[in-house]
């Protein structure tokens, strides 16, 4: 059935590109080059450099997936919103979930990863939980009081903070570049006595591939999609959108990797004495500038490392209310989603939902490093539509207009599915499990309540469910994957020995994933909302003049 927004309200198009672009990077400089560069040298060594390359092209064609998406159809939310084009109801509840489960968690690891920081010079957030909780409680408030005010006070608000939190982390790279020297720690060989690999990759092939999927770094690149969710608010979103995403993407890859580079450089020696698996700082690149000497750098370190993710934070609250925006706009969520602000025009349910969410996500995972496996997990789950999405696309609406064209469709697309695959299969079963039992739960839960003889809600039909069957087992087939897979990446069978072992898994589950690609092409097909939605694109433009 067509779905028509009862609201009379309109998102505001007062979003330049470079707002959209600074959304992107002010979700890209967060907690992750705070943190993500200690958790990917544990995992890692001196090749979590590698890693963080890996991650970078593995997002980086998923963006480019959405470069062309969003500028063929710009929507607020649009993570949530392709997939039910393409799919109809159930996937496209499906993939919302997940993206919901992962956006409304990230405003509470960046909180977290303020008041983490802040343990240096305000002691009580040390050694009390309660405090530090009630901190992180108020920042979330605080991101949602910006918020409120309407998109343009977010995105000027924005763009200013990211600017300022662009200097940092370039700067560091240039100081750390002349003062860190030891660069000696990319092939240090570990005392005998230790029992601890060493050289560059000490723990191998396994450990690089580990690293970008559970130390932060796939988590760190992902914020390209704020574009996506931010096209409905955007002056010119044909035009700007793909370009945003792109050059966000462009500059994380560099800015990121070469963090990761001076990080090696800078370390103590006599810190790697129990391996690089023991390295352990509270504020990473903050204690390694006070070992070098840079006791003022440290200062400022500790001072950004309150802007870094206080500004992620923020973009994410306004992005995961995008999100619930768009679930009410496909009718898997009741009416009061769909509604907007009479004077602001934002999603005030949505904003509202994503805070109460959000703190409630500070009690089961009080650190950093115990959320992040599960938000990059479940974000590129929602992600795996998209190259599905856009290849049913080209086919069933070969007419529309692309201001961005994908070229080497046919290429990437699958690639794209099988790399976000393997993240999801790096990541391991002790988060896959959660994640996709929540993701076919709350299927379950949705169908059930749709079915209602007096529910709003758009219903599961045959042709909807018919469409899901693949990513049903899909989500089945990875499970099993991660259960018995190889020890390496977390297997449970065998009291943890895995029954599939590496390389040989790895194998199984890019063969897996191609074919589960092409059987979701093939489960595409043209919906009437796909068609409306259109339409509606085509009526804007020929309404403004474009």
């Amino acid at each position: 059935m067509s779905i028509k927004v009862p609201s009379p309200i309109k998102l505001k198009k007062d979003m330049s590109r470079l707002d959209l672009t600074m959304a992107g990077l002010g979700a890209i400089i967060g907690s992750g080059w705070l943190f993500g560069v200690l958790y990917a040298a544990n995992d890692a060594g001196p090749a979590a450099v590698i890693a963080w390359l890996i991650g970078g092209v593995a997002v980086a064609l998923i963006a480019l997936v959405y470069a062309e998406l969003s500028g063929m159809l710009p929507q607020s939310g649009g993570i949530a919103r392709y997939p039910h084009f393409t799919h109809g109801s159930l996937t496209g509840f499906m993939m919302g979930w997940a993206a919901f489960i992962a956006y409304t968690t990230v405003p509470a690891i960046e909180a977290e990863a303020v008041i983490q920081y802040s343990q240096h010079y305000i002691s009580i957030f040390a050694n009390s939980k309660t405090n530090s909780f009630i901190a992180e409680a108020i920042l979330m408030v605080l991101f949602y009081a910006i918020n409120a005010f309407g998109v343009k006070a977010f995105a000027k608000t924005n763009t200013i903070v990211t600017m300022i939190k662009f200097i940092m982390p370039s700067a560091t790279i240039l100081i750390f570049l002349f003062a860190a020297g030891h660069w000696g720690n990319y092939t240090i060989k570990m005392a005998p006595a230790a029992k601890v690999p060493g050289g560059f990759a000490p723990f191998g092939v396994a450990g690089i591939l580990k690293a970008v999927g559970l130390s932060g770094i796939v988590y760190s690149f992902l914020g390209f999609r704020q574009a996506v969710d931010l096209a409905g608010e955007a002056k010119n979103p044909q035009r700007d959108v793909p370009r945003a995403i792109l050059m966000a993407v462009g500059i994380a890859i560099v800015l990121y990797t070469l963090l990761q580079v001076v990080f090696i450089a800078g370390i103590a020696p006599s810190a790697l004495a129990k391996g690089w698996a023991a390295l352990n700082f509270t504020g990473p690149f903050a204690q390694v500038a006070s070992a070098l000497g840079l006791g003022w750098l440290a200062t400022l370190l500790y001072a950004d490392a309150v802007l870094s993710p206080a500004g992620t934070g923020n973009v994410y609250l306004a992005s995961t209310a995008r999100v619930l925006y768009a679930l009410g706009n496909n009718k898997y969520l009741p009416a009061p989603f769909r509604k907007l602000n009479e004077r602001t025009a934002v999603p005030a349910v949505g904003l509202l939902v994503t805070l109460i969410f959000g703190i409630a996500a500070l009690a089961p995972f009080p650190t950093w490093s115990s959320l992040v496996g599960v938000i990059s997990s479940a974000t590129v789950l929602t992600y795996m539509i998209g190259p599905i999405s856009i290849t049913v696309l080209r086919k069933t609406h070969p007419e529309a207009n692309r201001p961005f064209r994908l070229g080497g469709l046919n290429i990437v697309a699958p690639l794209a599915f099988v790399i976000g695959t393997m993240v999801i299969y790096w990541t391991g079963w002790a988060i896959d499990w959660k994640l996709i039992v929540a993701v076919l739960a709350g299927a379950a839960v949705y169908a059930a309540a749709a079915s209602g003889k007096n529910s709003t809600l758009n219903k599961v039909d045959s042709a909807s469910f018919k469409s899901a069957i693949w990513l049903i087992v899909y989500l089945l087939a990875i499970l099993a994957m991660t259960y018995f897979g190889s020890a390496t990446f977390g297997a449970q069978y065998n009291h943890g020995k895995g029954l599939i072992h590496y390389p040989l898994d790895l194998v199984i589950v890019a063969a897996l994933a191609l074919a589960f690609y092409y059987w979701g092409v093939a489960s595409g097909r043209k919906t009437e909302d796909g068609i409306a939605a259109l339409k509606q694109i085509t009526d804007d433009q020929l309404a403004s003049g474009v």
